[in-house]
């Protein structure tokens, strides 16, 4: 059975030309997090989505898959 995806935060980041490292740096979070967040292994808070829609400049909408195609 195939991992759940939840999140689209690593296809947003190249979407933007962005690196985890990136990501990690300006929200202050250790970059083994934001590849967990990244793989889909574990997911950020709510509050952290809407910082990195923020800083992507996206709808933070964007950052999710969809839940109905």
């Amino acid at each position: 059975m195939a991992k759940q995806k939840y999140n689209r935060i690593k296809a947003v980041l190249v979407e933007k030309d962005k690196s985890a490292k990136w990501l990690s740096e300006a929200i202050g979070k250790d970059k083994s997090t934001i590849s967990r967040w990244c793989t889909n292994d574990m997911q950020p808070t709510i509050e952290t989505f809407y910082e990195i829609a923020k800083l992507l400049d996206v709808d933070v909408r964007e950052l999710f898959v969809p839940s109905k195609g």
